[in-house]
């Protein structure tokens, strides 16, 4: 049986109705977050697919039409979950190639005290650029920054704050980061046109975070660096790597396939192949041992425990709790879109979206409200995708504005919530409250308030050449002529 959740749901169900599995699910992972204190969601979104299936069936449904919407929301996301099996592969490969050792040898090369903020932000974005994780960076090379600060006299919370806007940022903008291969799946779009359809809003917002982290450094430009812990990092790579310029084959050519709109999936596997050559030619490595390393990960042996933390990760088994993890919160979504939530909350959203301001503010407000009541940052990219995504198609929109939208807030703004998987994640590992450091945390907060920007002002938000006439978002005489837009907010 086909699935049409407009037929098999009550059409006068009441709201409470509609929204009630989403409102019980974010009880549940409240719970396991705030009384558990466990940031595991997995367990608490199954149960979520079981309420929902509850509530279907009071509302006159069967788990097989319920089942249907499932498999089909998560259908969406197979590609990108390749994607991601691919990119556990590549992080182990570019760390045995020496890659990442290098970006964090020569980075902490350039440390200062009247530069250290500015350092910091720009070191901590490399090594996320280059591993795809945010909180990988913040747990291991950020530890090393914070003591480092610590001896500047720098306070705490502004270098959280620049730790965190670097980590974030590479985790947004890096091929290899979960949230930003999910995000275009869910929206429509392609990994490399949603990469660079982000550059408008993080670019300018990273641009502006430096400036004003170099103003708040020159107060500290006479402090004396202790360099002793960073020597000893740098010390321990250099013993440990051959480090050069060709440890950067790999990532230069992903780049270059990246300009050319290869497709990602390739692009990652000669990421893959290119690295594995430069492990065994430059680092000595044997094919038996490359094999082991793209399956189960690298195991990093410096005797740094900072350093040994941050490179022992990646390969293939690396990624099963993030790809489960993708799979229940689609299978989620797909779960209360069928309950009719979207649907009832897309009939209240529609009453306020009135031009492109509000079309974008709508979207922030919804991924915000999300990752507040939820707590869980891959719920908070999907919902919205899909609450959103006929809206953006109706109102003439490309998938990358609405896939944009999305992450300016789920990924960025994840940190700046204290009870949220990231700001939580945070604020325990370098021991600052996201309270203190968040307003610190510039590039976080400027890259929505810069989409917002363009959205007011008509700018980066680009359309498609036509919008079908026979489009299930588009209502009678609505969007004749959508280019171009009168600005109404």
């Amino acid at each position: 049986m086909t699935l049409d959740t407009q037929k098999v749901t009550k059409a006068n169900a009441p709201f409470w109705m509609a929204i009630a599995p989403l409102l019980a699910t974010t009880v549940i992972l409240m719970v396991q977050f705030f009384v558990f204190n466990d940031f595991t969601p997995h367990i608490p979104l199954a149960i979520g697919i079981l309420l929902c299936g509850l509530f279907a069936r009071f509302n006159g449904m069967r788990w097989n039409d319920l089942e249907s919407s499932m498999l089909k929301v998560v259908s969406v996301g197979i590609p990108a979950i390749f994607i991601l099996m691919s990119v556990g592969m590549l992080i182990s490969a570019l760390i045995a190639a020496g890659t990442v050792p290098t970006l964090i040898y020569y980075g902490f090369g350039y440390l200062s005290a009247g530069s250290f903020l500015v350092v910091t932000c720009l070191i901590s974005s490399v090594i996320s650029l280059a591993t795809g994780t945010s909180w990988g960076t913040v747990g291991t090379v950020g530890l090393a920054l914070m003591g480092v600060g610590e001896g500047l006299g720098v306070p705490a919370y502004m270098t959280g704050g620049a730790l965190v806007s670097g980590a974030f940022f590479g985790d947004k903008m890096s091929p290899l980061s979960e949230t930003t291969n999910l995000t275009p799946a869910v929206c429509g779009t392609d990994l490399w046109s949603h990469i660079r359809g982000m550059m408008a809003t993080t670019i300018p917002a990273m641009l502006i975070a430096l400036g004003l982290y170099a103003w708040l450094g020159s107060g500290y430009s006479n402090a004396e660096i202790d360099t002793v812990g960073v020597d000893t990092i740098r010390g321990a790579l250099e013993n440990k790597y051959q480090l050069g310029l060709v440890t950067m084959i790999a990532p230069l050519v992903i780049i270059v396939f990246a300009f050319f709109r290869a497709p990602a999936l390739p692009t990652m596997f000669v990421g893959v192949s290119l690295a594995c050559a430069v492990a065994v030619f430059q680092q000595g490595y044997e094919v038996k041992q490359l094999f082991k390393i793209l399956q189960d990960g690298y195991v990093s042996t410096t005797g740094i425990d900072a350093v040994d933390k941050l490179l022992s990760k990646g390969g293939l088994m690396s990624m099963t709790w993030v790809i489960t993890l993708t799979l229940l919160a689609l299978g989620f979504v797909g779960a209360i879109e069928a309950c009719g939530a979207l649907k009832t909350l897309s009939r209240q959203l529609d009453k306020v979206i009135k031009g492109r301001f509000t079309l974008v503010l709508a979207s922030h407000s919804s991924v915000l409200a999300v990752a507040t009541l939820i707590g869980d940052v891959y719920t908070s990219l999907v919902l919205p995708s899909r609450l959103l995504k006929d809206k953006y198609a109706a109102m003439g929109y490309k998938p990358t504005v609405l896939s944009r939208s999305v992450e300016d807030c789920g990924t960025l703004c994840s940190p700046l919530i204290p009870w949220n998987m990231g700001g939580a994640f945070v604020s325990t590992t370098i021991g600052v409250p996201t309270v203190l450091y968040a307003p610190f945390a510039f590039a976080c907060w400027l890259s929505p308030m810069i989409g917002l920007l363009w959205a007011l002002l008509g700018k980066f938000m680009p359309r498609t050449d036509d919008v079908p006439v026979d489009h299930p978002a588009i209502k009678p005489d609505a969007y004749k002529n959508p280019i171009p837009e009168p600005l109404v907010l």
